[in-house]
């Protein structure tokens, strides 16, 4: 298989609707080429951010080839594929048309909390299914469970075709010791915004971002800087973003970012529940917060 390079900036690209809840492909077609023409490094497409388990699997299959189509090889492509079934999951990567994506990123198993020894055997035998190179995605906020270092590290050596990891856990001691014991050639990637200045400086290799969908520019210069030693050049961007942090989240994910990117034009603010746009005051502070980095 090809090695994608996952250094540099990746986007967890949103997916849009109409008012009427319906996919609005036109929409998505401007955020692929805003996420281009910004600079992203790779897209993500059907991760969290995308709204994922809102969508049923002929939209997800639409939107992965209409994605893959937009794209048409200007940028490298992920594929968000993950469950709590193994069993389900790998028959859906055997039968899953991949044309034009570079690999894909399984989220650990949610809500059944398998152990270590279970997480293990689910991405082992995902990995050996897999047409496309994995990226193991860990975010324990979100599925109730944490793929530990040793987890990692076991997967990382025995399955080279297991290529980096999505480290969304926020323990810095085990992404440091990840970093530290992996194969030379995996790679870490930061899973949360605010994070990634400090983890790049211990050794990650750059992020999925969901701030990136409204300033890749901006976002990927602060992480480009990083990843060249240019901590200093780039800790005033981190300063800048750190205000947007908190505020992108305190309603959830997507819905601060949609806010963000429907005050820029490119979207309209629209979610599919159980997800809701932002409280009202939460988006004048997102506007107020666009003003001031539009400047």
């Amino acid at each position: 298989m090809d090695r994608i390079n996952l250094r540099g900036l990746g986007v967890a690209i949103i997916t849009p609707f109409t008012p009427e809840k319906d996919i609005d492909f036109q929409a998505l077609e401007r955020m692929v080429n805003h996420l281009i023409d910004g600079k992203t490094d790779y897209i993500v497409v059907l991760g969290t951010t995308g709204e994922t388990p809102s969508l049923d699997a002929e939209e997800r299959a639409t939107v992965r080839s209409f994605v893959a189509g937009k794209v048409a090889g200007r940028v490298p492509l992920v594929l968000g594929m993950g469950s709590n079934c193994t069993h389900a999951l790998i028959n859906e990567l055997r039968s899953c048309d991949v044309t034009g994506y570079s690999a894909i990123l399984s989220v650990a198993p949610y809500y059944n909390k398998p152990s270590q020894e279970g997480l293990y055997r689910h991405f082992s035998e995902v990995t050996e299914a897999s047409p496309l190179p994995v990226v193991l995605y860990n975010v324990p906020g979100r599925t109730g469970v944490n793929i530990s270092a040793a987890t990692t590290l076991r997967l990382a050596h025995e399955h080279s075709n297991i290529i980096a990891i999505k480290e969304a856990s926020g323990n810095f001691k085990q992404i440091e010791e990840i970093i530290n014991h992996k194969p030379y050639n995996f790679q870490v990637i930061s899973g949360d915004d605010a994070l990634t200045y400090p983890l790049i400086s211990l050794g990650a290799e750059g992020v999925i971002s969901v701030v990136g969908n409204a300033f890749p520019r901006e976002f990927g210069k602060m992480v480009r800087l990083c990843l060249e030693g240019r901590f200093q050049e780039a800790l005033p961007i981190h300063y800048r973003f750190s205000r947007l942090y908190d505020e992108l989240f305190v309603d959830g994910n997507p819905s601060g970012v949609k806010s963000l990117l429907h005050d820029m034009g490119l979207i309209s603010n629209e979610l599919r529940l159980p997800l809701v746009p932002t409280r009202m005051e939460t988006g004048d502070e997102l506007r107020k917060l666009l003003a001031e980095l539009s400047m």
